[in-house]
């Protein structure tokens, strides 16, 4: 069914009459799951709409390139880690303080209950997650909340099976090893 809107969005995304009401019917159909994965990513609410604003802007920019070698959402969830590790290399050259680095910042935004609203064991588990480097972080991401499988995240992001179960394995030891 999902593949059948999918073609329905990318038809209407690729007529010039049609390309706006495309392009609402895209948001509306992923702008949830695309603010989840990116909110999971930069924690805060503000630069989390920011990346996903940019993330259909690049989806827009860029649907006449899509070959249709994966599923849309595939797509567009490849676009919103790129964007949202675009963004967390951008902040760290910004917050570039000797004694604070990004994910210390971000530790810090999961303590502002304006910024994260979950429970105490929900701030621990996030910060443990924010303690790994980015790529682990989001394989474990995909893995644990997105419920991908490892074949599935190997065509997002371009990486070996064995690649990412390594990957996600040093994530769970670390998140175990932060939590005790």
């Amino acid at each position: 069914m999902a593949i059948d809107k999918d073609q329905k969005i990318l038809s209407l995304l690729r007529r010039p009459e049609t390309r706006n009401y495309g392009f609402q019917l895209l948001v509306d159909t992923y702008k949830e799951r695309v603010y989840s994965i990116v909110r999971r990513m930069v924690i805060s609410h503000d630069d989390a709409d920011d990346i996903v604003q940019e993330v259909f802007v690049r989806v827009w920019e860029n649907v006449d390139g899509f070959r249709e070698e994966s599923s849309l959402y595939t797509w567009i969830y490849r676009i919103s880690v790129n964007e949202s590790l675009r963004f967390l290399k951008s902040k760290r050259l910004k917050l570039f303080l000797p004694m604070m680095d990004a994910s210390t910042h971000l530790e810090k935004l999961v303590d502002d209950p304006q910024h994260f609203t979950g429970n105490q064991i929900e701030r621990k588990l996030q910060k443990a997650i924010l303690k790994l480097p980015d790529k682990q972080r989001m394989v474990f991401n995909m893995r644990y909340y997105e419920g991908f499988t490892y074949e599935e995240i190997s065509e997002m992001l371009g990486t070996s099976v064995g690649a990412l179960k390594a990957s996600y394995h040093l994530a769970v030891k670390k998140i175990e090893k932060y939590i005790e």
